[in-house]
């Protein structure tokens, strides 16, 4: 979903609303360095198996009656999807007591983040920012793209569109805001296509970067 290249992974990744996914620990154990940034993340394991098990039933119930909303092809139905989701979680739980030692996950959310300007060479935010249009306004995006580009030299969101299948109404403004601010903003398509018509990745280069 963000077009990641090996040249990608070089540098140090910035996850932001990670969740319990497996990209850090994947990329971990291909000798990459990855930060998740998620407010679940103030939870134990346990707590957090306990929430998976307890909403699992919930969730794949919601695909299931909104199934015309997503393209059923790499992944063919609701119980493969069920069982991609609880493997990319298994394996998020069982990296995870390591990976809060080594300050991998952190307990932090957008739109505020206590890095440095430029810790990071490449911020990703997958499914939080334009998917939530409707529960998080214009200003949260703006405030939040904008301090993913103080810590970033390089920004990635997918997708743009919001719940619904739509074009998120926060886009417009947010790349007019971006490109006032002096940075480089394009947006791409991918080689991704989960969410019907969801196939696009914002990408923005910091000015000084």
């Amino acid at each position: 979903m963000f077009s990641l290249t090996g040249a990608d992974m070089v540098g140090r990744i910035l996850g932001c609303g990670d969740g319990p996914a497996s990209f850090n620990a994947e990329a971990t154990r291909r000798g990459n360095k990855v930060v998740s940034c998620d407010p679940i993340y103030t939870f134990s394991s346990s707590d957090i198996k306990a929430r998976i098990a307890a909403t699992y039933e919930q969730v794949i119930e919601q695909a299931r009656q909104n199934q015309n909303e997503f393209v059923w092809e790499a992944i063919t139905s609701v119980e493969e999807l069920g069982q991609i989701r609880m493997a990319a979680m298994e394996a998020f739980l069982d990296d995870y007591p390591a990976g809060m030692i080594e300050g991998r996950y952190l307990n932090l959310q957008l739109p505020s983040l206590p890095f440095p300007d430029g810790d990071f060479d490449l911020a990703l935010c997958s499914h939080l920012l334009f998917l939530y249009s409707r529960q998080l306004d214009e200003a949260f995006h703006h405030f939040s793209l904008l301090e993913l580009c103080r810590v970033a030299k390089e920004v990635r969101v997918f997708p743009l569109f919001a719940l619904g299948g739509a074009i998120s109404p926060h886009l417009d403004g947010s790349v007019e805001m971006l490109r006032a601010a002096g940075h480089q903003v394009s947006i791409h398509r991918v080689n991704y296509e989960f969410q019907r018509g969801a196939c696009e990745m914002l990408r923005i280069q910091r000015a000084d970067g």
